[in-house]
């Protein structure tokens, strides 16, 4: 299976590419800087480029089996629609080139599981801390939502660098609105990975945490 990984240096993304690896996938890590990504392997395929820029993106996605998207960034602190522009570029770019499969990480706390991250980050994090990350993070859900590609929304918990455990609750109702529920980059890549061979969740938003 040829499959992308949009956001490949981050700490989920960089789990995406090295567990797809070990699962003998052929990787494409569609990144905007390649010397942050330290694997190397026959099978990884390095490209540069910007979700923000359709045409980079239309090439990356061209004859691949499936797209997972890791977006994400550090610009938490003013408004900005990196995370539901790039998705959308990504959607299009993948309607053009007839690439049905997306994947995408998104958080617990976004749309209709608001408030299932636990009260502290439910209270305190998400709105003076993260809160245009957060709208944003909602608007890329709708535009996810409204595709008519084969689209499943991975929701976290608040996510840590923990090893991979293989074991962890997932599902629709998934979450705590009173604790705090977490899950490693290691585990969330685990299960979006295990999504490429599972259709129960298609066209739906699904929550994983330990």
């Amino acid at each position: 299976m040829k499959i992308l990984i949009i956001g490949a240096t981050g700490g989920t993304g960089k789990e995406l590419v090295k567990q797809a690896l070990e699962r003998n996938f052929d990787v494409t890590a569609f990144v905007r800087n390649p010397d942050k990504l330290k694997i190397k392997n026959d099978r990884l395929k390095v490209l540069q480029g910007n979700v923000l820029n359709p045409e980079s993106l239309y090439s990356a996605v061209k004859e691949q089996d499936a797209v997972l998207c890791a977006l994400g960034h550090k610009r938490w602190f003013y408004p900005n629609n990196i995370l539901s522009q790039g998705t959308k570029n990504i959607l299009e770019a993948m309607e053009k080139n007839n690439v049905r499969r997306f994947i995408c990480e998104t958080s617990l706390g976004v749309g209709n599981s608001f408030g299932k991250l636990g009260l502290y980050y439910t209270l305190f994090t998400i709105p003076f801390i993260l809160p245009f990350y957060f709208w944003d993070k909602g608007r890329q859900e709708k535009i996810i939502r409204s595709s008519s590609l084969d689209w499943t929304i991975v929701r976290p918990g608040m996510l840590t660098n923990g090893t991979k455990k293989g074991k962890y609750k997932h599902g629709e109702k998934v979450g705590n609105f009173l604790w705090s529920v977490r899950i490693s980059r290691a585990d969330t890549a685990d299960f979006m990975l295990n999504q490429l061979a599972d259709k129960n969740y298609f066209h739906k938003a699904v929550g994983v945490c330990w």
